[in-house]
């Protein structure tokens, strides 16, 4: 006699950039097994593939591009993936540094442990500064951005060369190019090309486009601690996914 069958349950999230409304279920034991063994490993390409696998088989969205998602919409995703399947709230441990007085001008860092939880569910995406996607890179020239898509975390896994993975990323951002006559499109332009135009920038004009990948959304949450042990109030923000997994 077969044994029965566990319902599992599905829920209904909103992308904050794209907008998507995607349909997801809980990752499973034997999912978690092969997302923990990857992390123990500590190889970012074995985390990397596991957490792909993962929001693979939990996403239930039909026709769901994974790879056309931009890569802080699918950081939000696993985000509350893992809160409705571990659970919403992650444990975190914080050393006390603040230096404390201990008598005739000796000061010792205080070292206390706190403890505190993060609720992953209002964990969101924040922009600190807004920065416009259109760049003003000469009087006439401006170039449209757009925000990277998830799948140059893939392509990341498959180049050593740092500056080669940077400069693949930014043409990959690129929507289009104006020259103050016509428009020139990233999706009809070969890729030699667009890194031939960002390699002829000046360094000036380069910032302005690193400006732009420099004030993306970021997952961040406001953190306010107070150490019982010396009173001092701790006040930092945690960024980025895997700050919230600590």
């Amino acid at each position: 006699m077969a044994l029965p069958k566990l319902e599992v349950p599905t829920y209904e999230l909103e992308l904050p950039i794209s907008k998507q409304k995607i349909k997801f279920r809980p990752f499973l034991v034997k999912e978690q097994k092969v997302l923990l063994m990857a992390m123990e490993s500590e190889d970012s390409n074995s985390i990397q593939n596991a957490v792909i696998d993962i929001l693979n088989v939990c996403i239930l969205t039909p026709d769901f591009n994974l790879s056309e998602t931009p890569i802080i919409d699918v950081e939000y995703l696993f985000l509350n993936l893992r809160a409705k399947s571990v659970g919403e709230l992650v444990e975190n441990k914080y050393r006390c540094n603040n230096e404390v007085d201990k008598g005739e001008g000796v000061k010792k860092e205080c070292g206390n442990v706190i403890e505190t939880q993060i609720n992953l569910t209002e964990v969101k995406p924040i922009t600190d500064v807004e920065v416009s996607p259109e760049i003003q890179l000469t009087d006439k020239i401006v170039v449209k951005m757009k925000l990277p898509k998830f799948e140059i975390v893939s392509d990341s896994s498959k180049m050593g060369d740092i500056a080669k993975l940077t400069f693949n990323m930014i043409a990959s951002c690129i929507e289009y190019i104006y020259d103050g006559e016509q428009f020139y499109y990233a999706k009809e332009t070969p890729q030699e090309e667009l890194i031939g135009f960002i390699e002829m920038l000046s360094q000036e004009q380069f910032e302005k486009m690193e400006n732009f990948f420099n004030n993306m959304p970021k997952l961040k949450k406001n953190v306010q601690l107070t150490c019982k042990k010396c009173g001092f109030e701790h006040n930092f923000e945690m960024e980025g996914l895997e700050s919230f997994f600590g």
